[in-house]
């Protein structure tokens, strides 16, 4: 088989994996933003904002986080109310470090969404950049 017929999986799993460790291990809190709109994608639908949801995934937060080669999935409560959340893995936008906003946000891969773009499977879902951020809200910045 020659290189170009070569198809590779995903690498988001991996650097999904990878930042969450590295995060945990600089002592800092991992979160997610995650295109709640993308089919599979189960989170609290209460805290959706312009089709997006951020969520924080620490031990402290999560009960039995699972990060699979296909979907992440954890239980926690929202609002004292128990869920399991499920989350295919092309529908995770960003992983970053609540506390300095160091992380990554995925989107370059073929076949998985734009964070910015018109293909992020939901009408709107570039309103929040041109709208401008609310305050308070972390800001992600790309590690090189």
């Amino acid at each position: 088989m020659a290189d170009n017929e070569i198809t590779m999986t995903s690498s988001r799993p991996y650097l999904v994996r990878a930042f969450n460790e590295w995060v945990l291990d600089n002592d800092c809190t991992p979160y997610i933003v995650v295109d709640a709109g993308l089919q599979g994608v189960q989170v609290p639908t209460a805290h959706v904002a312009n089709g997006q949801i951020v969520l924080n995934i620490s031990p402290g937060a999560v009960r039995g986080l699972v990060i699979g080669n296909g979907a992440l999935e954890f239980s926690a409560r929202f609002g004292g109310v128990p869920m399991q959340v499920f989350i295919p893995l092309q529908a995770v936008l960003a992983i970053y470090a609540k506390e300095n906003g160091e992380g990554m946000v995925f989107g370059s891969e073929p076949g998985s969404p734009d964070p910015d773009g018109p293909g992020s499977g939901h009408d709107g879902a570039g309103q929040g950049a041109q709208e401008g951020r609310p305050s308070g809200r972390p800001t992600l910045k790309v590690v090189k």
